[in-house]
């Protein structure tokens, strides 16, 4: 008799996972995510439900996920009646589409809990909920609201996650276009996407330009965006409108984390630090644990320190001081708060170079040139960071060059990918112009037009190349591939 029940108790697992692995919610999405740090990440969904927000689909939804990673599953069953309880408040009527994905969550979450009948009733439910909607399996419906919660998990993981959040946004917006969540949804995904590669030219070509301006064409009152088209308007120079954004979404949202973070950020570009500080500060005091605030304001100390050294005249060492410990501070609270923060550890190690540290910034530098799984653009950062180093303060140019190239070998058109080039360069033409038969040279500035499809310019550097190192392999595998392709 016990081995018929064990028998019927496992083909019972067997027949739920079957059904359990065709929903759509955090336990299906969560391997797509690639999570590596889940302290951080569960710190930015309780500040983002401290803060709230018009749009930012449902934190306790994924809050639960990574509750129940961590080994707290009652503690995640608590986020999901959460969940639950504000979606039905907030969407009423339409609460049913809306909670699929938290049915979906408390089924997976009751079957790790060995509570078998408990997460059949969910499946239950959702059969009954989503067959109208499918021609699909009856468990799960990709309904815009399903496409809209898992975008806003996607952009709540990590960077690399951005165009996959862009696409579901916009197969929500397929089926609803002038829903205003998805709208701003689709909005934040290519801002940020454009931040990491690089931001048009024009602000007619940019589509988070176009976006935006599409969410407050749908919600005048949405601020969050009217500050971030602000912020994009202000990299275009359109200063006048760009002013006119922030004024009114902070006079309209004067007490948005959100709202004064975008805000701080666009002052300190205007070089008006002080107030920039003011909103950050004010800003930390709904979400004091909030290692991107404490970051935000050490770029800001860091900026008035590097106002007081280029004012030679009336250097202050007291002051400098200050400004100095004020910036360890912040960047230090930031990585300590997110360990896996290595912008804030290359710029922590900045700041200990220019206080004559450089045993700190070495060691730091270490410790990140190490790391295993680094997401490209903190890899890029780190190989760029670490190039400025070695042409700056220990002039090794032939260092500097290792670690520009290695820079360049990982994502091509982002900012530091420019950087790398620019630096690349500057040191190719420092060193023709003290000796015009450095073959080196012109190889990197040969591979630097090949990079910018200026193939005229490649060809030329890379025969002045050979002219000086008669029969490199490289230099003429380069110039046939060049040669080749014209």
């Amino acid at each position: 008799m016990r081995d018929i029940l064990v028998v019927f108790g496992d083909t019972l697992r067997e027949s739920l996972l079957v059904k359990l692995g065709q929903l759509q919610c955090h336990f299906t999405w969560g391997p797509q995510m690639d999570i590596v740090d889940l302290d951080d990440v569960k710190q930015r969904l309780q500040d983002s439900i401290i803060i709230g927000g018009k749009h930012q689909g449902v934190p306790h939804n994924h809050l639960a996920y990574i509750n129940y990673l961590q080994g707290n599953c009652e503690e995640a069953l608590r986020d999901l009646e959460e969940a639950e309880r504000r979606l039905r408040e907030i969407h009423g009527d339409g609460f049913e589409r809306r909670s699929i994905v938290t049915h979906g969550n408390r089924a997976w979450l009751h079957y790790h809990m060995g509570q078998l009948s408990k997460a059949q009733s969910y499946l239950d439910k959702l059969e009954v909920m989503c067959g109208p909607l499918t021609q699909g399996p009856h468990v799960t419906a990709m309904v815009p609201e399903v496409w809209g919660e898992k975008g806003w998990s996607l952009l709540s993981s990590r960077s690399q996650c951005c165009e996959e959040a862009k696409e579901c946004f916009a197969r929500a917006l397929e089926e609803d276009p002038d829903n205003t969540e998805w709208n701003m949804g689709y909005a934040t995904a290519l801002y940020r996407l454009e931040s990491i590669s690089a931001i048009p030219e024009i602000p007619e070509v940019s589509e988070s330009v176009r976006q935006l301006r599409r969410v407050l064409e749908l919600d005048p009152g949405e601020s969050v965006a009217r500050v971030m088209l602000a912020l994009r308007l202000q990299e275009f120079q359109q200063q006048a409108e760009a002013n006119e954004l922030v004024e009114e979404a902070l006079r309209t949202s004067p007490d948005s984390p959100f709202v004064l973070r975008y805000a701080a950020k666009f002052y300190r570009i205007q070089h008006n630090v002080d107030k920039a500080i003011g909103l950050l500060k004010k800003a930390l005091e709904f979400t004091p644990h909030s290692p991107f605030l404490h970051h935000q304001i050490g770029i800001c100390y860091r900026e008035k320190l590097w106002a007081l050294r280029k004012n030679q005249g009336s250097r202050d060492p007291g002051m400098e001081a200050e400004l100095i410990n004020h910036c360890k501070h912040h960047f230090g609270t930031a990585f300590e708060l997110k360990p896996s923060f290595i912008r804030a550890q290359l710029d922590f190690a900045g700041i200990c170079l220019m206080n004559g540290e450089s045993n700190k910034a070495v060691k730091i530098y270490n410790i990140l040139r190490s790391l295993e799984d680094v997401a490209p653009d903190k890899k890029q950062a780190i190989e760029l960071q670490l190039g400025l180093y070695e042409m700056y303060h220990t002039k090794s140019e032939s260092n500097a060059i290792h670690h520009f190239m290695e820079g360049l070998k990982i994502q091509r058109g982002t900012k530091h990918w420019k950087l790398c080039c620019t630096k690349l360069e500057k040191i190719a033409r420092g060193q023709i112009n003290r000796n015009p038969y450095n073959s080196r040279a012109w190889d990197i500035l040969g591979f630097l037009h090949r990079k910018a499809g200026k193939i005229s310019e490649a060809v030329e550097c890379y025969e002045k190349a050979l002219r000086w190192d008669r029969g490199n392999k490289e230099y003429l595998r380069a110039l046939r591939e060049l040669r080749s392709s014209t």
